[in-house]
């Protein structure tokens, strides 16, 4: 049997029964990826588990709704292309209890990125091994030359290599990603190509984006990710292949849903949770809070008697970044044969990704055939302050048509245009007092992408991980074997180098084929 190319986060703590001990019921407050991943495990053992959600619809930032074009037809809205990468073991974990054998995933072959003046990378056909993926980047890079990067600073360059998950972040929290790649020395089209683009991905702008969080971001999506750079797609809308196959999967083990109300205070009373929703009140023994950070902060805000002074403070001070926009186009014909799925831009105004959605969605292939037209996504991350809807769309489209030029001419049929601000920020500095899954309160959690892990993670991956997290406290709590969490191998590869042998997290290499 191969050696795992993966690392299980919490190995079996002793014999435990899968299914708890004794009746458990929890209230979930969020219905996304977070709140649905900690329902999922805690319904699967037994618990009776009420998921309250304020939208109508589950998913939170992955979610996705029904609109109805002009011409009549009724499509499924998102708030924006998401990648399923490799290396999201707990999200693919998740998908498995509906999709066992992820069909519904369809591989990209490359991840290809535009710069101005004609720059291109490809991340297409690199090994999968860190550090060898590194040296054939290098070595093919149109924007890099070997001697280029040996001219890098010694120091930083290091760092990126040596990820620890408390050595990097004790070192580098305090410094901006954007002072950390200028003292990197990367040449500036290099720099451009493979850095800011990836800055960007997060939706935080370089400035006020922790360094110490690029670095383990560089190390989770790269430098130590053994699955590739490569991603795949879900092959339709998220509504009908994930939110409602996960729905009729949780009411069948007996997960009631609450939807259209918000959850608005929290309270401990005589050793239960009081839950205040639009809904009325409701009681439980635990709860999972998996809501995005403005949300988390109006129900800490509204429930006065919540946590120590030092944590309602790490909640108060957690931020969002700048917004960011997407649009999505619906254009009267198609663009150019061989053009890609997918592709990420940087330095072309705002512009950070183009999306062909009639390439790899089954409805919109569906529209594109009958009207013999393109679905057309555009997305601009940390969208700066003030800018009006107007001038983000004509900059948008401006560089869709520098880059595609047969859109020129093209009619917009419909559109969608979102302009968002929910996303977490990782400024300099707060990494340390970023709130963790666990809170000074017994029973209550946390889970969503804003929350620190013990391991490396980030966006759909961390909200899935933390969900399993907070289930797992209740599990453990109540005597029940905790789900498997699985991740990639903490450390980069000179941390025993720079930060010394040990290392704070509990992974453990286990001898199990990788999955997908």
């Amino acid at each position: 049997m191969p050696r795992d190319r993966r690392r299980l986060h919490n190995p079996p703590q002793g014999p435990r029964p899968r299914e708890l001990p004794r009746p458990v019921d929890v209230t979930v407050v969020g219905g996304g990826l977070a709140g649905i991943a900690a329902a999922t495990v805690l319904a699967e053992r037994g618990a009776q588990v009420t998921v309250i959600e304020r939208e109508a619809f589950l998913g939170g930032r992955a979610g996705a709704w029904t609109e109805t074009l002009a011409d009549g037809a009724r499509v499924e809205m998102e708030r924006g292309f998401h990648a399923f990468f490799r290396h999201y073991y707990n999200v693919r974990a998740l998908l498995r209890r509906i999709d066992p054998e992820l069909q519904r995933l369809r591989p990209l072959g490359d991840y290809p990125l535009y710069g101005p003046e004609g720059l291109r990378e490809s991340f297409a056909g690199l090994p999968r091994t860190p550090i060898l993926n590194l040296l054939a980047l290098i070595r093919r890079s149109p924007n890099l030359r070997l001697r280029d990067a040996l001219k890098v600073d010694d120091t930083l360059g290091q760092a990126m290599m040596a990820h620890d998950p408390e050595g990097t972040l004790r070192r580098y929290d305090h410094m901006s990603a954007g002072a950390y790649l200028d003292r990197l020395g990367f040449p500036p089209r290099a720099r451009q190509m493979l850095f800011d683009v990836f800055a960007h991905s997060f939706f935080n702008p370089e400035e006020d984006f922790s360094a110490a969080e690029l670095i383990a971001m560089m190390h989770f999506y790269f430098l130590g990710n053994p699955e590739g750079i490569v991603f795949d797609v879900i092959d339709g809308p998220f509504s009908t292949r994930v939110w409602e196959p996960l729905r009729r999967h949780l009411e069948g083990l007996g997960v009631r849903f609450r939807l259209g109300e918000a959850v608005r205070s929290i309270a401990r009373e005589g050793g239960r949770w009081r839950i205040e929703h639009g809904g009325g009140e409701s009681a439980s023994d635990a709860v999972v809070v998996g809501v995005t950070v403005p949300a988390l902060q109006a129900i800490v805000r509204a429930s006065p008697s919540l946590g120590d002074p030092t944590w309602r403070a790490a909640v108060a001070g957690l931020g969002v970044t700048l917004p960011f926009a997407v649009w999505r186009l619906w254009l009267d014909r198609p663009v150019d044969p061989g053009r890609p799925p997918f592709v990420g831009t940087t330095g072309l105004g705002l512009l950070d990704n183009i999306s062909l959605y009639h390439l790899f969605e089954d409805e919109s292939r569906a529209w594109a055939a009958r009207s013999g037209g393109a679905v057309v996504e555009l997305h601009a991350y940390a969208v700066p302050e003030g800018l009006e809807e107007a001038a983000i769309r004509d900059d948008l489209l401006g560089q869709l048509h520098a880059l595609y030029p047969e859109t020129r001419g093209a009619t917009i049929v419909d559109e969608r245009f979102l302009l968002r601000r929910d996303c977490p920020a990782f400024r300099p500095g707060e990494g340390r007092a970023r709130p963790t899954v666990t809170t000074p309160e017994p029973g209550l959690y946390l889970a969503g992408d804003f929350v620190q892990t013990p391991f490396p993670s980030a966006l759909m991956e961390r909200a899935v991980a933390s969900g399993f997290l907070a289930a797992n406290q209740i599990l453990a709590e109540k005597g029940a074997a905790e789900e498997p969490i699985w991740t990639i191998r903490p450390r980069g590869l000179l941390a025993r180098w720079i930060y010394g042998a040990t290392s704070a997290t509990r992974s453990e290499p286990a001898p199990a084929p990788s999955p997908g």
